[in-house]
């Protein structure tokens, strides 16, 4: 399935980019991130990375849909 990856912060300076087009198998946000993880190491150093989906907040369950635009929220610092 084509999925649009939007990627901020350090998740847009891993994946060298904020905007990607992928095509994978994955049916769930748990299996994406997983191919992240594997595809781009430095996602295992993130002590958390949230997943919106469509501009919704999602689980790992969620199940995604050819098309979908998938963000990559890692945490966030301020100051």
């Amino acid at each position: 399935m084509k999925l649009k990856i939007v990627a901020f912060g350090i998740a847009k300076e891993i994946m060298d980019g904020k905007t990607h087009e992928l095509e994978l198998e994955a049916s769930t946000i748990g299996e994406l991130k997983k191919y992240l993880c594997e595809e781009y190491g430095d996602f295992q150093k993130l002590n958390s990375l949230a997943f919106a989906v469509n501009e919704e907040y999602q689980d790992g369950t969620y199940v995604l849909s050819e098309n979908d635009e998938v963000v990559l929220i890692p945490p966030v610092a301020g100051g």
